[in-house]
């Protein structure tokens, strides 16, 4: 990497960094509180390509070294947003944010501020049991006096004109007209292969998903980490919104696709599927109605 604004080692001048190898090797060779954002998704411990599939108490263990890495590495008032789905084995599920949850509550500065519920509409359908449409995204604070910017990722209102028909606000709008808070049920569809941000990754994260958390809790010029970066979903959403980004990836092949994917972001020309767009637009061929169009 010879690009002034990118480089494969800890550097606090570096608008990016980008290390291939285990991420330990990385966050260990950062000095403390240097970054205000940890946005990841790490491996759910099924023996995808890129783990090696070990004991729940292996995989708890591991989990805790990188999270402890992480708060080391928070500022006070940042934020660790770790999303993870559900472990199957032998026909039962164990949700790894419940798993996960007293590793994170061992570090006592930590503060649980969400339990974000990321749905989504397609993928591995079921026969035994409901199809999973879900994941979680457990939201910390380092501290009660933390970074949230609710007016950045405010969504349209479902009734944008609607007013107080009585009361001392009668007549007035009853809903904030820069629109409402979205919740914390995010409604993003799922990197699927007809998407535009599609990789050979099997298990890629919307950039959405993490431009939302990026906004919402950490201002311009802030750095943000993934030490789990994959194709690097979350370096393109912290450059896209004018962030600096750090990130690991043990694969080498996705650690290439992540640097394309993080110089087409840096030069304006990423491919990304464009932020509130709906999941659903009826062509005029449709037969389908909203209810609106019903009444």
């Amino acid at each position: 990497m010879t690009d002034n604004w990118l480089t494969n080692c800890w550097s606090p001048e570096a608008e990016v960094v980008l290390q291939n190898g285990d991420c330990l090797d990385l966050l260990r060779g950062m000095p403390d509180e240097s970054v205000n954002l940890v946005v990841t998704s790490p491996p759910y411990n099924i023996g995808k390509p890129y783990e090696t599939k070990t004991s729940l108490l292996a995989y708890t263990r591991g989990q805790g070294a990188v999270i402890k890495e992480c708060v080391r590495l928070l500022r006070p008032g940042g934020s660790i947003c770790w999303q993870v789905g559900n472990l199957t084995r032998s026909g039962t599920i164990l949700p790894l944010d419940i798993l996960l949850y007293p590793v994170f509550r061992r570090h006592q500065e930590l503060r649980l501020r969400n339990r974000i519920v990321w749905h989504y509409e397609h993928g591995l359908h079921a026969r035994v049991r409901f199809s999973g449409r879900y994941e979680t995204i457990l939201w910390f604070t380092k501290g009660d006096d933390y970074v949230f910017n609710l007016d950045t990722v405010r969504v349209p209102q479902k009734y944008p004109g609607k007013r107080h028909s009585k009361g001392p606000k009668k007549g007035k709008y009853s809903g904030n007209p820069l629109g409402k808070n979205p919740g914390d049920v995010w409604i993003i569809p799922n990197v699927k292969h007809n998407h535009i941000e599609k990789t050979v990754h099997p298990c890629q994260f919307p950039v959405e998903l993490a431009e939302r958390l990026i906004l919402a809790m950490t201002n311009e010029g802030d750095r943000v980490l993934d030490p789990y970066m994959g194709v690097a979903s979350t370096q393109v959403a912290a450059l896209l919104s004018g962030r600096r980004a750090v990130g690991a990836e043990i694969d080498p092949t996705y650690f290439e696709i992540a640097l394309q994917r993080v110089h087409d972001a840096h030069n304006g020309i990423a491919q990304v599927r464009p932020r509130c767009r709906p999941v659903y637009i009826p062509d005029s061929r449709s037969k389908l109605l909203y209810r609106d169009e019903l009444d």
